[in-house]
């Protein structure tokens, strides 16, 4: 395995707990709006909304180490949480201020201020992917006779806490230089204030087409290197109680998303529709309404942006320095409103009344504007250069994201099509899903039948490394990897 590949199944495994963070936005976003003034101190409802949202952000370390080992796990079992969680309360008791004085013989008030932050998420996804490679290795492992009740599934989280005594003992040693070195790469990042967040967000959409991109927000919204941006932001009247947050700050890596996908890729669609051919733009308004609609409400932009990525890269550059202006233009003027599942409607309105959100109506107005420059600019590129997007092709062009129909069928039928598609069950190593595309790993990726994957939903097909592919069907994605799982194996 690439390390391109293994750094996507990661990224990929990045998603499981991240999914538990629309629950706390709507908890908390709910809470503040019931009590905007005293934030949770005026009202026993709001308080109690509040508190159980953050139960969720103020535990995202241990959700991060459960949620890689089983993300990571080769069959997805609980065994492999468990051992998540295991190694993560072996590796932060025994990393503990208070157990390395111990183990260190050394006064508590002298052991590095590294050991104080043990529990992060760095930490988490670090326990997590180690503990998923020991299950894969170890899951099937059969002992003798007498020892026959711990064997399979039941032996790996002993193991687990076997190995993570060996790994906080190496840790104990280089825990403080990795901290300070995540510090500071940190700092130097929001030390550049709103030019590091439109940086940020330039390559948050350049990495999308690789689904990398995961792993580049982990580091800007979760606590991997000090910022920890959207936990701070939900965190609210919390966070300042904490000093973790900043009003006008905290939520900078987040705010600018709103504009572009809320008003600029849905301009975008529009631009896309208006230059089609007349004789295709029934078939490309389909396309791009359901797409634009999706961004604009719940902030899904793939299925979007992968109807013009490859066909038109030149646009797709475009667009990521358009993200990344707008990230910082928001930054800049200090337009705040932050999410816990991504850029939508849904996400702007639960956090208005957060007590960091500030003037969050001014991003409508930047959107706006936004989707003015994102509809003028795509109509003149595509105009200039005669980019092929949809509705664009030539009709030779078999092979066009309008060409052909998605096929309504059930969910099994089309799960057993997309198997056929794929190159029969033979062909496929491995099935797996993130929130919006399959990711596949092939015995031999030339069986693949391109165009019947579009006809069965596919938006586009990333191929990667060898054997490597996704496919980009949109939120339906995980809901078609367990009906291709189940069709492999009842064929």
């Amino acid at each position: 395995m690439s390390i391109l590949t293994y750094l996507q199944k990661i990224g990929r495994a990045l998603m499981v707990p991240v999914a538990a963070l629309p629950a706390a936005a709507i908890l908390m976003g709910i809470g503040y709006w019931i009590d905007p003034n005293g934030w949770g101190g005026d009202s026993q409802l709001a308080a109690f909304l509040i508190k159980s949202g953050a139960a969720i952000i103020d535990n995202m370390a241990i959700l991060f180490a459960v949620g890689v080992a089983f993300g990571m796990s080769h069959d997805k079992h609980g065994s492999a949480a468990l051992s998540g969680l295991v190694g993560f309360l072996v590796v932060t008791t025994l990393l503990s201020p208070g157990t390395v004085a111990q183990l260190q013989g050394m006064p508590v008030e002298e052991v590095p201020a590294a050991f104080g932050k043990i529990n992060n998420q760095f930490i988490g996804i670090l326990v997590g992917v180690i503990s998923a490679e020991l299950y894969n290795r170890f899951y099937h492992v059969e002992l003798p006779q007498a020892l026959a009740f711990f064997s399979g599934k039941r032996l790996v989280p002993i193991i687990t806490s076997l190995v993570m005594i060996v790994i906080s003992f190496i840790l104990m040693y280089i825990w403080p230089i990795i901290f300070n070195g995540l510090i500071a790469f940190g700092e130097s990042i929001t030390n550049l204030g709103a030019t590091g967040a439109g940086i940020y967000a330039f390559f948050n959409r350049l990495l999308i087409p690789v689904g990398l991109h995961h792993a580049l927000n982990s580091v800007f919204w979760f606590n991997v290197a000090g910022i920890n941006d959207i936990p701070n932001f939900l965190g609210g009247a919390q966070s300042l109680a904490n000093g973790t947050a900043v009003v006008g700050v905290t939520g900078m890596y987040q705010a600018g998303f709103f504009p572009v996908m809320m008003f600029g890729l849905p301009a975008a669609a529009l631009a896309m529709y208006h230059s089609a051919k007349p004789a295709k733009k029934a078939q490309v308004a389909a396309l791009m309404f359901a797409a634009a609609l999706a961004s604009f409400f719940t902030g899904i932009t793939e299925p979007l942006e992968f109807a013009f990525m490859f066909v038109a890269p030149v646009l797709y550059v475009i667009h990521a320095l358009l993200t990344g202006l707008s990230v910082f233009v928001a930054a800049s003027m200090q337009w705040i409103a932050g999410f816990g599942f991504s850029a939508g409607l849904v996400d702007l309105v639960l956090s208005s009344q957060n007590p960091l959100a500030v003037k969050w109506y001014m991003l409508i107005v930047q959107g706006l504007v936004f989707a003015v420059i994102y509809y003028v600019i795509f109509r003149l590129v595509i105009k200039a250069f005669n980019l092929k997007t949809p509705g664009r092709e030539d009709d030779e062009n078999s092979s066009s994201a309008v060409q052909n129909e998605k096929v309504s069928v059930s969910r099994d039928e089309q799960a057993v099509a997309f198997v056929q598609a794929l190159g029969g069950k033979d062909n496929l190593e491995n099935i797996d899903a993130c929130i919006t595309r399959l990711r596949l790993v092939l015995h031999d990726r030339n069986k693949i039948d391109e165009a019947q994957l579009k006809t069965l939903g596919s938006k586009g097909n990333v191929k990667l490394g060898e054997n490597g592919l996704q496919v980009i069907l949109g939120p339906e994605a995980e809901h078609v990897a367990e009906a291709m799982k189940k069709a492999v194996k009842s064929s």
